[in-house]
C-alpha cells in the first residue's frame, strides 16, 4: 500500500461522522459530569469551612474578610490566565456557537472552574450551573480540537458540552437538552439532539452516581405531596405575573450594576474584592441562616410558614446578586434566580394560606422558583423541566406551566431580548448582526472583499509594451483604462491573437482588447458574483462606479472571505474593537517638514530600526514619532484597563537619548489597544503621518495572510510610506551614523536594489541615499532580472535609477548597474545574494500592485525568507 493511499485512508477515519460524534458526546458527558461534581464539592467545602469559621470568630470580622480575599484571589486567577472565564460563561458559550470569535478552551474551563470554586466559597450569593456549562463547553472545545471536523460538528460538540454541564449541575438530563434547543443551539437536527441527548444524559448519571442529587432540595424523609385546586390558578397568575416583573427589575439591575462597576475603572480582582467585602458584612448582619444559601432555600421550600423571613431573603438575595454579578465574579444566575423564585413563591403562598386556608407554600415555592429562572433566562420549557426533574411530581407540573409561562410573557412584554444578548452587548458583541454562515454570500458586497489597489494598462499602451507588461506580472489579464475610466479589459488569450492576425507590436491594445467587459458595483452582494464569475467562466471581475474603476474581485477574494468567516477571522463579528488609548506620550517642538512613525516592540530590534529612521529623518528633515502598542482582552475596554508600561517607557526613553544625541524631534505615545494594526492607522491618522517604519519578520505562517495580519492591514489602508524591515541574521558591523558611531549586529555596506519599475520602486530610490549613510562604505547595485527568453535586457529603468542617484548623493563611484539572468524574480536575487554576499536588499513592488504581485508566490515574502541579509520592503502612499 502507497503512502499516500495509507494517509488518506488515516484522513478518512478521523473526519465527522455519526458513530465519532456519539463517542466524542460520551467522553464529553463524562468530562462535564466530573468537573461538575469536582465544582460542587470544592465550592461546598469552601463553603462549610467559611460557615463554620464564624463558630471560632465573630461573623463581622469572618465573612468580609473571607469574601474580599477569596474575592481577590479568584479576580486574579481570571484576569492573569484566562479573562474570557469572568462572569456567568454561558453569553460566552452562546457568543461562541453564535460564530462570535471568542476564545473557548481547556485553559478557559480549567480557570473558570478553580475561580468559579474560590468565588463561590467567598460566600457571594451566585450559582455555580452556569460556570458548569461554562466549563462543560469549553472541555467539548479543547477536545473537539483533536480531531479534524467542520466548523458544524465542533458547535455541536461544544453545545453538548454546555447541555452535559447544566444536566450535571442540575442532575436534570432532559433540561440539559432543551437549554441547547431553547437558548444555545437553537437547532433541532438529528445530530445535534443525538449528541446533545447522550452527553446530558451521561453527564446527569455520573452526577447523580458520584455526587449525589445536583441542587439537592433535602426534602424531609416524610413523602412531599403537592396540593394543587382550582381556586388557586388566579395565585398562581398572580405569582406569575410577579414573577414576570420583578424578573424584569432583575434583568435591569445586572445591567446597571455592571456599568456601575465599569465607571470605577478598578481592576477585576479589586472589583471582585470588593463585591466579597460587601456580601460579607451584609450576609454578618443577617441572621445565621442566610449565611448558607443551600440551608435558606431548604427552609423557605419544605420550613414552616414565615413570610417576613422569606421578604428578607428575597431583597437580601436580590441586592446580593447584583452586587456579586456585576463584578464579573465567575457565577452563575440560575441558582439565585431559583432562590429569589422561591422566596417569592414563598410569599405568595402564605397569603392564599391566609385566604383559602390550608398550607400550600411549598408548592407556590417550588412554582416560583421556575417562573422567576423562565423570566430571568428567557427559557420557559427549560424552567418547567428542571423543576419537575428536581422534584418529580406531576401534580407540580400544571402550577409550574401557569407560573411560568405567565412570568416569561410578563417579562418579554416589560423588558424584551434576551439576557445573555444583552450581556454580549455590553462587550460590543450584537449577535443579531451576525449572518448564518450559509448567509454570508446574501451579507458581504463586492466592495467589503474586492481588491482596491489594480494593475492596469492604458488604452494607448502599444502590443510590445503590453507583452513586457504581461512578462513581469503573475496577472493573466488586466482592465485597460482612459482617464481614469474602464474601456475593456485584455487577457493572454487576447495577445495570442495577435499572432493570427498579423498585427504589428506598435499596435494600440485599444485594438485587440474585449470591450465592453462583465462588471459588477460595489452594492453586488457575493452570490451575484458569484455567479457571473461561473456564468461567462472568467476569474476575475472589475468593480465599478459609473465607469470608474475602483477595484477588482477574484474566486480567491471570494474563498479568502468564507474562509474567514468560517474561522470567525471576519472583522465584523465578534467583540468590536474599541478605539486605542493613550495611556503615557511626551512631545517635542514641531520644527521638521514631515513626520515619520516608528513601531518599537522588540528592544533588540528597536535601536536599529531608530538609526534607520533618523537617517531618513535627517534627510527629509522630518520629526519621529515612535509607538508602542500594549494589547488588551477585546472584552475589556482599552479605556479602563490597568497596564504596566514601566518597561516600554524604557524603551522609549532610550528613544529618546537617541534622538538627542542624532537632534531630531522625537515624540513618544503607548497606547493601549485591542488590536495593533487599528492602533497604528489611529496613529497615522492623528498625528499626519508621511512615512511608517516597521520591522518585519520576513514571513508569515497565517494560512490565507500575504505578510502577516497586522503588516497586511498596514499596506493595505496605511495612507503614507511604508517601509517594512527584516533584519538580517548574523552579521556584524559598525553603524555609521553620520554625526555617531555606534556598535550594531547588522551589516549596511553593500545594497542590492532589484528593479522592474513603477511608482513603488522609484520611492525606494529615493530613501537610498539617506539609508546608505549606515553603513562605512557602501556599494549599490541596481539590477533587473530578465527571463532567458529575452533576448536584450531593458536597462533604461536602471539607468534612470542611477541618474537619479547621481543627483540625490555623489555616488557614482560606488553605483553600478547591471541585469541578472534568471528563471523567476525571487530565485534570481537569491542566488545573487549568496552567491556575492550583500547586506541589504531593497525591494519596490512592480507596478503598483504590492499585494497583488504577492498574492500568488509572494515575491517578497519568498526573498526574505530565502536570504540571511536585511530585507527592506517599500510601498508608496495610498489614497485615503
Amino acid at each position: 500500500m502507497s503512502l499516500p493511499v495509507l494517509t488518506q485512508r488515516i484522513r478518512s477515519l478521523w473526519q465527522p461522522r455519526r458513530g465519532l460524534a456519539i463517542a466524542e458526546a460520551s467522553v464529553i458527558g463524562i468530562v462535564a459530569a466530573l468537573s461538575a461534581v469536582f465544582l460542587k464539592v470544592g465550592s461546598g467545602w469552601l463553603g462549610t469551612w467559611r460557615v463554620h469559621s464564624t463558630q471560632i470568630l465573630p461573623a463581622w470580622v469572618v465573612l468580609p474578610l473571607v469574601g474580599m480575599g477569596f474575592g481577590f484571589l479568584s479576580g486574579w486567577l481570571v484576569q492573569r490566565l484566562a479573562p474570557e472565564a469572568s462572569g456567568s460563561g454561558i453569553p460566552q458559550v452562546k457568543a461562541t456557537l453564535a460564530n462570535v470569535p471568542m476564545t473557548l478552551s481547556w485553559r478557559v474551563a480549567a480557570v473558570k472552574l478553580i475561580s468559579a470554586i474560590i468565588a463561590l466559597g467567598s460566600g457571594m450569593t451566585l450559582g455555580r450551573q452556569g460556570p458548569t456549562v461554562h466549563v462543560g463547553a469549553g472541555l467539548a472545545a479543547g477536545l473537539s480540537r483533536w480531531v479534524p471536523t467542520s466548523p458544524d460538528h465542533r458547535r455541536q460538540m461544544i453545545a453538548a458540552g454546555a447541555g452535559a454541564g447544566l444536566a450535571a449541575a442540575f442532575n436534570a438530563p432532559i433540561a440539559g437538552v432543551l437549554f441547547i434547543v431553547e437558548e444555545l443551539l437553537q437547532d433541532l437536527s438529528g445530530i445535534t439532539l443525538g449528541t446533545a441527548i447522550i452527553a446530558s444524559f451521561i453527564g446527569g448519571v455520573i452526577s447523580r452516581l458520584l455526587g449525589g442529587r445536583s441542587l439537592d432540595l433535602n426534602l424531609p424523609s416524610t413523602e412531599y405531596i403537592s396540593q394543587f385546586s382550582l381556586p388557586e390558578i388566579p395565585f398562581f397568575l398572580i405569582l406569575g405575573v410577579l414573577a414576570g416583573l420583578l424578573a424584569a427589575l432583575f434583568n435591569q439591575g445586572l445591567v446597571f450594576s455592571i456599568k456601575a462597576y465599569r465607571r470605577l475603572h478598578v481592576s477585576l480582582p479589586l472589583r471582585i474584592a470588593l463585591a466579597g467585602f460587601i456580601s460579607g458584612c451584609v450576609v454578618a448582619m443577617l441572621p445565621a441562616s442566610f449565611r448558607d444559601n443551600t440551608g435558606l432555600r431548604e427552609y423557605l421550600i419544605t420550613g414552616q410558614s414565615n413570610a417576613l423571613l422569606a421578604a428578607i431573603a428575597f431583597v437580601a438575595q436580590f441586592v446580593l446578586t447584583l452586587v456579586a454579578f456585576g463584578s464579573g465574579a465567575p457565577g452563575g444566575l440560575f441558582a439565585p434566580s431559583l432562590i429569589l423564585g422561591s422566596c417569592l413563591g414563598h410569599i405568595v403562598g402564605v397569603f392564599e394560606s391566609q385566604l383559602l386556608g390550608g398550607d400550600s407554600h411549598t408548592t407556590y415555592a417550588l412554582a416560583g422558583m421556575g417562573g422567576f429562572f423562565s423570566a430571568v433566562s428567557k427559557v420557559p420549557i427549560t424552567a418547567i423541566v428542571i423543576v419537575f426533574e428536581m422534584t418529580a411530581d406531576f401534580n407540580l407540573v400544571l402550577p409550574l406551566m401557569i407560573v411560568s409561562v405567565t412570568s416569561y410573557l410578563v417579562a418579554e412584554k416589560v423588558v424584551p431580548g434576551s439576557l445573555y444578548e444583552k450581556l454580549l452587548k455590553l462587550k460590543g458583541i450584537t449577535l443579531a448582526a451576525n449572518v448564518p454562515i450559509e448567509g454570508i454570500m446574501t451579507k458581504l458586497t463586492a466592495k467589503e472583499v474586492m481588491q482596491q489597489r489594480v494593475e492596469t494598462l492604458d488604452v494607448e499602451m502599444t502590443i510590445e509594451e503590453a507583452l513586457q507588461a504581461f512578462s513581469r506580472s503573475h496577472h493573466r489579464g488586466f482592465p485597460v483604462v482612459e482617464e481614469g475610466k474602464l474601456v475593456g479589459i485584455i487577457t493572454q488569450s487576447d495577445l495570442f491573437k495577435v499572432r493570427d492576425r498579423n498585427l504589428p507590436n506598435d499596435t494600440s491594445i485599444g485594438e485587440v482588447m474585449t470591450s465592453k467587459p462583465i462588471t459588477v458595483t460595489p452594492q453586488h452582494n457575493l452570490r451575484n458574483v458569484l455567479y457571473l464569475l461561473d456564468r461567462y467562466q472568467i476569474s476575475r471581475l472589475p468593480v465599478v462606479e459609473g465607469r470608474k474603476l475602483i477595484g477588482i474581485i477574484t474566486r480567491a477574494d471570494i474563498i479568502r472571505a468564507e474562509a474567514d468567516h468560517l474561522n470567525c477571522e471576519n472583522a465584523t463579528m465578534g467583540p468590536q474593537p474599541e478605539p486605542s488609548y493613550v495611556v503615557y506620550q511626551t512631545r517635542s517642538p514641531n520644527i521638521g517638514r514631515g513626520r515619520l512613525l516608528v513601531t518599537v516592540a522588540n528592544p533588540e530590534t528597536a535601536g536599529t530600526l531608530l538609526q534607520m529612521a533618523a537617517a531618513i529623518a535627517r534627510d527629509r528633515h522630518y520629526e519621529i514619532e515612535c509607538v508602542q502598542v500594549i494589547l488588551v482582552s477585546r472584552h475589556s475596554s482599552p479605556t479602563e484597563t490597568q497596564v504596566r508600561t514601566a518597561k516600554s517607557r524604557r524603551l522609549l526613553r532610550q528613544a529618546e537619548v537617541l534622538a538627542k544625541k542624532w537632534k531630531i524631534p522625537l515624540h513618544t505615545q503607548i497606547r493601549v489597544a485591542h488590536d495593533v494594526a487599528q492602533a497604528i492607522l489611529e496613529t497615522i491618522s492623528e498625528r499626519h503621518i508621511d512615512l511608517i517604519l516597521m520591522g518585519w519578520k520576513g514571513n508569515t505562517s497565517t494560512p490565507g495572510r500575504i505578510f502577516g495580519t497586522v503588516v497586511d492591514t498596514i499596506i493595505r489602508q496605511a495612507t503614507c510610506d511604508v517601509v517594512l524591515v527584516k533584519l538580517g541574521n548574523g552579521q556584524q558591523s559598525t553603524v555609521n551614523s553620520q554625526q555617531s558611531t555606534v556598535n550594531n549586529q547588522y551589516s549596511f555596506n553593500r545594497w542590492l536594489v532589484p528593479m522592474a519599475g513603477g511608482p513603488n520602486a522609484r520611492i525606494a530610490i529615493k530613501l537610498l541615499p539617506a539609508l546608505v549613510t549606515l553603513g562605512n562604505d557602501p556599494q549599490i547595485r541596481l539590477t533587473r532580472v530578465f527571463t532567458p527568453s529575452e533576448l536584450a535586457p531593458d536597462m533604461t529603468v536602471l539607468e534612470q535609477a542611477i541618474r537619479q542617484l547621481i543627483r540625490r548623493r555623489k555616488l557614482s563611484s560606488t553605483v553600478v548597474a547591471s541585469p541578472v539572468k534568471a528563471d523567476s524574480v525571487s530565485q534570481g536575487v537569491i542566488n545573487l545574494v549568496k552567491t556575492e554576499g550583500y547586506d541589504v536588499v531593497v525591494l519596490g513592488a512592480s507596478r503598483e500592485g504590492l499585494l497583488q504581485q504577492a498574492i500568488q508566490g509572494n515575491i517578497p515574502e519568498a526573498i526574505a525568507s530565502g536570504v540571511e541579509s536585511t530585507v527592506i520592503l517599500v510601498r508608496g502612499a495610498v489614497n485615503s
